[in-house]
């Protein structure tokens, strides 16, 4: 299946059927390629063919959908964009990307950004209708998501025509969808996983999609209510949240099949309590970019075991190796390596990055963990020091380079803290430069400028010098513990 002739076969299929909504509109499948069809006449008026790039800046809304199929339609690759980026991480994603076009949300602030700009209300409006037959090839690049790297830089990660294939028909049937359900967007769709387990897998399936706004928990059951969705897919912050909601909100859950949990580890303890509460269980799993989104879940109808992230999905294979690359025996603990036609097929213009991850068609995912003998995984840790805010992966070293590019700044160190509502939180300690004072307000109204908010530091500790370990590196284990007894005596 190529997915940019999708809307033309559900419209031959189903015409009349439910695709795709918002809060503001609904398609029926032949509306969604007559829209599809419109979109892709405006890109290629634009001058977009196939090779080409497509940046979308975009909330969720049903245009992001379209503009997905019309981009993929002529041939091109789509690259989402977090809108909550600052300009300085929009213009490097757009460099390195090479992006031919942006599109924003109409109205949004216009920057001088060398890649040509297009409002997406413009691209979306009803106009001629593009005839020409949707370029099939699955060598051709789909998607190009942006994945902060250990470097500090985040690198992209080329997914092509056949990724996205393979990754949407085993999530298919992983998680048994079919032409009956509906699935509830909550997720960003500038994620993988809001992109594949949320739009792409229950359309595949013949099912319906439905787009949310902004995720709020004094809400999120009203809409469960009306649209009566099958499934949603969300991350433990998510879970936690409507958890917490007051003991008299008893709401209407008899539509929902399963919810999916993923993005950061959730505690058996809050997977069990959520599904005694609210009737419907949670299927936890796991995945990366570099693995076109999901490797894991936790069968629905089989044993869910709480606590690990479940079987490999059907087609991927998972090993667990030593420092050596030797295969270990079930319940000693490796790196967790993943082989599959969803395995990427590398990182844009970072050749020898590549060559190191994937390592003769296995990805080597840098996580840690375990396989019991019946092949379920259990993560025990992260790659490198990688912290999980709310779903958000975080790479320390980009916010360390910010804080020493602060003229005050000789080093910089940033370590997650466990917080109840986030998971996780990004701290930063630092150490002045000789004879300089560090002001916390100055490196807080940097990293306003140069990062994203759920990336900035919640606090920052002066401390005259940042711990090493015996051959001279910050040693972030000794900060971590420091951090958590002097937190243990305040509370």
């Amino acid at each position: 299946m190529n997915f940019a002739s999708l809307p033309d076969r559900r419209a031959e299929l189903d015409p009349h059927g439910a695709a795709v909504s918002d809060g503001h509109q609904s398609l029926t499948n032949a509306q969604l390629l007559s829209r599809v069809r419109m979109a892709a006449r405006q890109l290629r008026d634009r001058g977009v063919g196939p090779g080409d790039v497509v940046a979308l800046k975009l909330t969720n809304r049903v245009e992001f959908v379209l503009l997905l199929f019309a981009a993929w339609r002529l041939g091109a690759t789509v690259t989402p964009v977090n809108p909550s980026m600052t300009d300085v991480e929009v213009a490097r994603q757009l460099e390195d990307s090479g992006a031919r076009l942006l599109v924003v949300e109409d109205g949004s602030t216009r920057l001088a950004y060398d890649t040509a700009v297009a409002d997406v209300g413009a691209l979306c409006a009803e106009t001629a209708e593009a005839d020409q037959a949707p370029l099939l090839d699955p060598d051709a690049l789909a998607l190009l998501i942006y994945t902060s790297g250990t470097t500090g830089v985040p690198k992209g990660v080329m997914l092509d025509h056949a990724n996205i294939d393979a990754m949407v028909e085993m999530g298919r049937r992983a998680l048994e969808v079919g032409p009956a359900d509906r699935c509830l967007l909550i997720l960003p769709l500038f994620h993988v996983n809001g992109i594949v387990v949320s739009v792409l897998v229950p359309l595949l399936a013949g099912a319906s999609v439905v787009i949310a706004g902004r995720f709020d928990p004094r809400t999120f059951f009203d809409l469960v209510e009306r649209e009566r969705p099958t499934f949603f897919s969300a991350v433990p912050t998510i879970y936690s949240m409507l958890a917490a909601l007051p003991d008299d909100v008893r709401p209407d859950t008899s539509s929902l099949r399963f919810g999916v949990c993923g993005a950061a580890p959730a505690s058996a303890e809050l997977l069990t309590r959520f599904e005694a509460r609210y009737g419907f269980p949670l299927v936890e799993g796991y995945g990366l970019s570099e693995g076109t989104c999901g490797s894991t879940i936790n069968p629905v109808a089989g044993p869910r075991r709480a606590g690990t992230v479940g079987l490999p999905f059907p087609g991927q294979e998972i090993r667990i190796l030593d420092a050596d690359g030797v295969e270990v025996a079930p319940g000693v603990d490796g790196e967790v390596t993943v082989r599959g036609a969803n395995v990427m097929r590398g990182y844009l213009g970072r050749p020898d990055e590549t060559a190191k991850v994937v390592v003769d068609g296995r990805l080597h995912t840098g996580d840690v963990g375990h396989l019991d003998a019946d092949g379920y995984l259990t993560l025990v840790g992260r790659s490198k020091d990688m912290i999980i805010r709310g779903g958000e992966n975080i790479y320390p070293k980009e916010i360390e380079d910010v804080l020493t590019g602060h003229p005050s700044v000789l080093e910089a160190a940033v370590i997650g803290v466990p917080d109840e509502k986030w998971g996780e939180v990004v701290v930063a300690y630092v150490q002045p430069r000789p004879g300089s004072t560090v002001d916390p307000e100055a490196l807080a109204a940097l990293c306003a400028r140069s990062l994203t908010g759920y990336k900035r530091p919640t606090a920052f500790f002066v401390v005259e010098a940042i711990p090493k370990n015996a051959v001279g590196k910050i040693d972030k284990t000794s900060l971590r513990t420091a951090h958590a007894e002097v937190a243990a005596l305040q509370h």
